[in-house]
């Protein structure tokens, strides 16, 4: 048995000190994906973060389930886009202005 796990190295021009510097090289490069993956993946979490937050007014609700948000700057100007419905959140903290809406049915 050792006659042949002898001649199978030698075949394979097994080099102990060889291998053993790839493995190393190999365990390094590794490493060094792993830590760009992780920069990587810190910077995209950054990009995903909500620019937006606080209280917003529904201004239109669409039969897929996404929802048109409104929100008034201080200068005017009406800012409204679409989002998920499921990505809302009530709003739990401060004041906020109260709608209601009158209606008056008249018998035909």
């Amino acid at each position: 048995m050792e006659h042949k796990a002898l001649w199978a190295l030698k075949f394979l021009n097994f080099d102990p000190h060889e291998t053993q510097s790839k493995r190393r090289s190999k365990l390094l490069e590794v490493e060094e994906m792993r830590l760009r993956a992780y920069d990587s993946s810190r910077s995209y979490k950054e990009k995903l973060k909500p620019k937006w937050s606080g209280p917003f007014v529904i201004k239109h609700v669409y039969p897929n389930g996404a929802v048109e948000l409104e929100n008034p700057n201080d200068d005017g100007q009406q800012q409204s886009w679409v989002v998920n419905s499921q990505r809302l959140k009530h709003y739990l903290g401060g004041e906020v202005k109260q709608f209601s809406m009158v209606m008056m049915f008249v018998d035909p």
